[in-house]
């Protein structure tokens, strides 16, 4: 009885026009991706001649993870003149991380490579409550904090300190590209990464609609710190990096983007997991800018122009094939741009359609898994314990 009916017609019609902007929104995101690191680096050409700083990198761990020690030593092989300390952080001794960090340690013997192990958590976000554990056992000013699945290149952090020198300058962020590691559902993360985030993080950054802070990178001094409020000031937050950063802004500093993109790698090894840190992640953002998540429909060409086509037979079809060719124009962008490895072309479609259920799953629900842990979030971005201990997906 829904043949014909008008309702349809009009959301066949919406899902037709919301494709065709999302396809012109992929091929103008395109062109923004391979402007952005030539744009990028003669905006940020100029450095000050400064003798280099002392750096602590402060690394909260937790758990096994594939190549841990691996993604650790890339922070202690730097081309970098001044003195480096990576401290590691875990909540009990009996973690597989702390295992891994012994390993980087054996390996090596001249950096300065540390561990702490404390039990002690002050809020629902336990990944800040390991930066407060180690901090006290920070040795210099400048302070980097970094993800655990975070992989850098030599030239790290040279470029990250040379930012952070700047007067104007309160903390220093980096955009990341996914790293598949082993595996289908890691290649399908590294996908989403680098298909549908890192360009849109980039366009939004090229218009100036975005003001990020990444977890994959915050570079601030530790008097910065202390003026925000220090670790302390964030130990409920969902979206600890973007809080801080918001914080220095609201300080009167602004937030430096150089022209450096670090390797995210992705090691899920289930679909369930790889889903609920995408939901997460999507909750995250829904929190942090409501609007222009509710908007972000329009960068889902694909499964839109599918929907219109379910509705009203043939004649989405071709612009649902279009929807696909806009999009490997942008994976082709990132590889050229960031020297993403090579994506896997064939599961975009897959891909595509697995990022719009995490984008539905995001504009509803206020559940989150982290870490083993589940947490409901409230519309402060707050985190609180879930009584019932379950993930909504």
């Amino acid at each position: 009885m829904w043949v014909g009916h008008p309702l349809l017609g009009l959301i066949t019609e919406i899902c037709i026009d919301g494709a065709g902007l999302g396809c012109l929104y992929l091929l103008v995101a395109s062109i923004a991706v391979l402007r952005f690191p030539r744009a990028l680096r003669a905006a940020h050409e100029s450095t000050v001649n400064d003798p280099p700083a002392s750096v602590t990198i402060l690394k909260p761990l937790h758990g096994a993870e594939p190549d841990l020690p691996g993604r650790l030593t890339s922070f202690c092989r730097q081309d970098y003149p001044g003195s480096v300390q990576l401290l590691c952080g875990v909540h009990d001794c009996s973690d597989p991380a702390a295992e891994a960090v012994g390993l980087v340690k054996r390996r090596n013997p001249d950096s300065e490579v540390g561990l702490i192990v404390d039990p002690s958590e002050y809020g629902s976000n336990r990944k800040v409550s390991n930066l407060a554990n180690m901090l006290s056992a920070a040795r210099y000013d400048v302070l980097i904090i970094s993800d655990s699945d975070i992989a850098v290149e030599p030239d790290y952090l040279a470029r990250i300190v040379s930012e952070l020198r700047k007067p104007d300058v309160g903390c220093v962020t980096c955009l990341y590209h996914g790293v598949p590691g082993p595996g289908r559902w890691s290649r399908q993360a590294a996908l989403a990464i680098n298909s549908h985030f890192l360009p849109n993080a980039v366009f939004a950054l090229s218009l100036r609609l975005a003001r990020p802070c990444f977890g994959s990178t915050i570079a601030i001094r530790r008097s910065m710190l202390t003026r925000i409020g220090g670790f302390r000031a964030f130990f409920d937050s969902l979206a600890d990096d973007f809080a801080i950063g918001d914080a220095v802004r609201a300080a009167g500093f602004s937030i430096a983007v150089p022209p450096v993109a670090v390797g995210h790698v992705c090691f899920h090894d289930r679909l369930k997991s790889m889903l609920a840190n995408e939901i997460r992640t999507a909750r995250t953002i829904r929190t942090i800018d409501p609007i222009g998540y509710v908007g972000a429909i329009l960068t889902h060409p694909f499964p839109l122009a599918l929907i219109a086509a379910g509705l009203d037979g043939q004649r989405a079809i071709p612009l649902a094939a279009f929807a696909l060719c806009c999009r490997l124009v942008l994976c082709l962008a990132v590889e050229h741009s960031f020297n993403a490895q090579r994506q896997s072309y064939w599961q975009i479609p897959a891909r595509d359609l697995l990022s719009f259920w995490v984008y539905l799953g995001g504009l509803f629900g206020a559940t989150v898994e982290w870490r083993g842990h589940s947490y409901r979030v409230d519309a402060d971005g707050k985190l609180f314990a879930d009584q019932n201990n379950t993930l909504t997906l």
